[in-house]
């Protein structure tokens, strides 16, 4: 195993097993994820030696949930571009491993997580686990989320998801289609991996043109979904919602702590 501190990377055979690697901030996303993530992506993308990926969380909390509440809290107007475009890069990452990538959520994927699993090519998840797009709870517009929901569901089930930010079971995820592969929760990265397997023993040529094909037509309106949330976050940020919203819940969880 190479440890990357904030994401781990092992092999399972020729398939790369990359985990998120912060199970007591249940993994969500700070700087040390974004580049380590993209890193070792890339350097796996490269690798003559590994067929296929699978992204998942370490523990059994979370796959990923979202960005790292500390970290946004201190965003300000003036730092939100460069965060936001940090963010972007992240995401870009996943979306241009050109080999087969399996989302194997073990938990929690929520927000940014919840993105990055929708921008692998196939999910397996467990009934249990809760999954979609809080931002509007935390005083944030649901811009790119909404963008990639777009993609998977129809516009209806969009709205409702990103206009009252609830969160769905895996159960009810597999039903609308968000999720591919529906186990029992000790058999998630199990079916994942062999999800992943199955991708990589077919024609690489024609998986790799056909990842391509599906980047290519939706290429320009994730880029307007990034340009578009730096737009409505400063707008966001601005009013001061996600400030307030951010404070209650810190203090909340250092009571929590000390109780």
């Amino acid at each position: 195993m190479s440890d990357h501190h904030a994401v781990t990377v092992e092999r399972d055979g020729r398939v790369a097993v990359v985990r998120f690697n912060r199970p007591s901030a249940m993994n969500a996303v700070n700087d040390a994820i974004r580049e380590a993530l993209g890193r070792a992506l890339k350097q796996l993308d490269g690798d003559d030696g590994v067929d296929a990926i699978v992204l998942t969380g370490n523990g059994e909390r979370a796959f990923c949930a979202g960005q790292d509440l500390e970290e946004s809290a201190v965003v300000s107007t003036n730092t939100l571009a460069g965060w936001l475009n940090r963010q972007h890069a992240m995401y870009q990452a996943v979306r241009d491993v050109t080999k087969p990538i399996v989302a194997a959520l073990n938990g929690t994927a929520v927000g940014a997580g919840f993105q990055m699993a929708l921008m692998c090519d196939l999910r397996v998840a467990h009934p249990g686990l809760r999954m979609g797009q809080p931002e509007v709870r935390a005083g944030l517009a649901s811009i790119v989320g909404s963008y990639l929901m777009s993609l998977q569901i129809g516009h209806s089930l969009n709205q409702q998801l990103s206009l009252t930010g609830e969160l769905i079971s895996g159960e009810r995820a597999h039903a609308i289609g968000l999720v591919n592969d529906l186990v029992p929760a000790d058999q998630v990265l199990q079916r994942a991996l062999e999800r992943a397997r199955e991708l990589a023993a077919l024609p690489r040529t024609a998986v790799r043109l056909t990842k391509q094909r599906f980047r290519e037509r939706t290429q320009a309106g994730f880029e307007e979904a990034c340009t578009a949330g730096i737009r409505y976050q400063l707008e966001c940020y601005a009013s001061g919602e996600p400030a307030r919203v951010m404070e209650t819940f810190l203090a909340r969880r250092q009571r929590k702590d000390n109780a």
